[in-house]
């Protein structure tokens, strides 16, 4: 699936969009992803090859501040491992997914081995968000949440800057939806962590 790229085809390699017409296998995503790393490319638990388009520069300069709030609680506290939108998690459903930001419990990182480290490696993220931008289909970004969750993420935030609204993901219970927030708590996972939105409006 090429998303919202209508006039942008002229761009996409063409083994990419053949590709998206057809299922692909984990090994022939890694391959894809390594020799075409201009590229945002996800996989979905049923071989779906997704496209993405690269992020206008509000939605890049939101996700910028959304990863520094978030690596300086992680460098203080100590207890697990940031990661950016370029970070890529082989969830337990055989899907490759790429959440714009994401906390990994230490234990767990320390847990694989420096070849699952130096790949996509076989873990779900215990924290993950996603950030809107003007191109996403809201549903889309909603079912990704639920797959994260059921593949065993504790914690998970859609952050909607176009209509001020943040998704609240916990396990067994219902989804939260917080309107205009200034700002958000990740305890008790990430304890002391307040995502502060303030920004991420603008």
């Amino acid at each position: 699936m090429v998303r919202n790229l209508t006039q942008l085809d002229e761009y996409i390699p063409p083994e990419l969009i053949r590709l998206t017409h057809r299922t692909v296998t984990p090994k022939e995503f890694e391959r894809l992803c390594a020799e075409y790393d201009d590229w945002r490319l996800e996989l979905t638990s049923t071989g779906e090859l997704i496209v993405m388009p690269g992020t206008s520069l509000r939605t890049g300069r939101r996700n910028s501040n959304l990863t520094r709030q978030l690596d300086e609680w992680t460098e203080k506290d100590a207890t697990g491992v940031c990661f950016d939108s370029s970070a890529i998690f082989a969830l337990p459903n055989n899907a490759r997914r790429s959440p714009d930001a994401s906390w990994v419990r230490r234990e767990k990182w320390d847990s694989l081995s420096e070849s699952q480290q130096d790949s996509f490696a076989p873990i779900c993220p215990d924290f993950v968000v996603e950030l809107r931008s003007k191109s996403d289909r809201l549903r889309v970004l909603l079912n990704k949440m639920s797959e994260y969750m059921a593949n065993g993420t504790s914690l998970g935030w859609l952050i909607d800057p176009y209509k001020r609204q943040v998704y609240v993901y916990r396990p067994d219970n219902e989804v939260a939806i917080l309107d205009s927030p200034e700002a958000v708590s990740g305890d008790p996972l990430l304890p002391g962590f307040e995502l502060d939105l303030t920004k991420l409006w603008l």
